[in-house]
């Protein structure tokens, strides 16, 4: 195992991060912009890089300085977390040829999984059932107005390199598409740096469910179950839960069946997760693989007891999965609220400031994870993240219980966050039925429309 590993990310990933590597008696040198010099993540590793300035794309983004800083401190390996680099095929490459272990998929991986045209040939190559859509890029208006009529609409204008919900477009009529073609390639363009775009059948009605997966590099795969995710705003999740409920019968076999048969052909290494969209007559379709660790990860290790960190450093370590699919075992249900500095009131809008006071909820089943304490300022430069609520019960109706205790428990005043929403979703009759589909969160908060309806 590693004697020392840095950790090129921030916020509360960083900190559980560093948690697991103090578990494992392995050291951690943690990496802090200019805005978060007095972070918790600082404060918690061994050592502390200041790598530039408050802004993402010249300190968190910047693989030579964070490369460096690794081989400065004697780090053996570099743990990405998620958002920042962690999926960038760049990165991983540095790290190996600077000796480092990147702890997490190959170039290859992330470069394969990336784009999402060439993942869905990888994924129908392996038997895995994708969305019907366009068999290539469209390369022009006209290209896109004639595909859009061939699979017939809606339809859904996707950026090639994309996600979190940046260069797409819902199309629901022939009206529409050149406004959306636009708006989708310029957005595209201005996110990824790649304004490719293609096009799927947009799936009304459907729930997003993903399967987590561990890959040992050549061949050798297993799952640790599937997490609903169909409670999002603007194509960001806001609530996962494990196992996923209300799904037909073998409908979740199905779904571990063909991540496991996914991750097998992509010949993937370390953790990542495999997302598909779940059709209301519970047909299911490959949407996308996201070859990092996740944000809603905690759901999945309370009903196996798995450590996800720590199983993506044995992975990294030693090239094999440290257990068999014979060893995961499930026990109960777990649901997560991501509480972010957002104003559920005003569309969800960010709102940065100080937070005057704190307080979480505690007692059994209950798990906080976050970076943040009472008198912190919570800065304009990155993602609104303040922390996880994991609740744990032996079954649904006991987690739901539980999350609603933990949610009456909360003390977070100075600003606006979304936990003044979640007591309003378990108030609806579908979310708590289990039925509750991706256009739950527009039906509770019209002003976002029917935005989430679709991916």
């Amino acid at each position: 195992m590693f004697d020392k590993v840095l950790v090129a990310n921030r916020g509360e990933i960083a900190v559980r991060v560093i948690r697991t590597l103090a578990a494992a008696g392995i050291r951690s040198v943690a990496v802090y912009s200019e805005a978060d010099r007095d972070a918790r993540h600082v404060s918690e590793a061994d050592e502390a890089v200041a790598i530039g300035p408050p802004q993402a794309a010249n300190s968190y983004l910047q693989i030579d300085t964070i490369v460096q800083a690794a081989r400065a401190t004697g780090a053996a390996a570099i743990h990405p977390g998620y958002g920042f680099l962690s999926e960038n095929p760049l990165f991983a490459a540095a790290c190996e040829q600077a000796g480092l272990t990147f702890i997490g998929p190959t170039p290859e991986n992330i470069r394969r999984t990336g784009n999402k045209l060439s993942a869905r040939r990888a994924m129908a190559a392996a038997g895995v059932p994708t969305i019907p859509g366009s068999p290539q890029a469209v390369s022009t208006l006209a290209d896109a107005r004639d595909q859009a009529d061939a699979l017939g609409y809606p339809v859904m204008l996707k950026a090639a390199a994309g996600g979190g919900g940046r260069g797409l477009r819902a199309v629901g009529s022939p009206q529409e598409i050149e406004d959306a073609y636009v708006m989708a390639e310029s957005e595209a363009r201005a996110a990824f740096g790649d304004a490719t775009l293609y096009l799927e059948k947009r799936m009304l009605g459907a729930r997003h469910v993903e399967v987590q997966v561990l890959g040992d590099g050549r061949g050798g795969a297993l799952h640790l179950g599937e997490r609903n995710c169909s409670v999002q705003r603007r194509h960001q999740k806001m609530l996962e839960e494990a196992p996923s409920p209300a799904l037909p019968t073998g409908v979740a076999a199905g779904l571990h069946a063909a991540a496991t048969r996914a991750v097998a052909a992509l010949r993937y290494r370390n953790a990542g997760t495999v997302e598909f969209l779940v059709a209301p007559d519970g047909r299911f379709y490959f949407l996308e693989v996201n070859a990092r660790i996740q944000v809603e990860h905690p759901v999945t290790e309370a009903i196996t007891g798995r450590d996800i960190v720590a199983a993506q450093l044995a992975i990294a370590a030693t090239g094999t999965l440290p257990f068999s699919q014979q060893d995961v075992r499930f026990d109960g249900h777990a649901i997560e609220c991501r509480i972010n500095a957002e104003d559920p009131d005003f569309e969800f809008m960010p709102q940065p400031g100080r937070i005057e006071q704190l307080g979480w909820p505690h007692g059994d089943g209950v798990r906080i994870d976050t970076h943040v304490f009472e008198g912190y300022d919570v800065p304009i430069y990155y993602d609104s993240l303040l922390a996880k609520l994991v609740v744990h019960g032996s079954s649904r109706a006991e987690a739901l219980a539980r999350l609603r205790e933990a949610l009456r428990q909360v003390t977070l005043l100075g600003i606006k966050t979304t936990a003044s929403f979640f007591p309003r979703l378990l108030e609806d009759r579908a979310f708590v039925d289990g039925t509750y589909d991706l256009g739950i969160v527009s039906r509770l908060v019209p002003a976002l429309e029917e935005e989430e309806e679709a991916i």
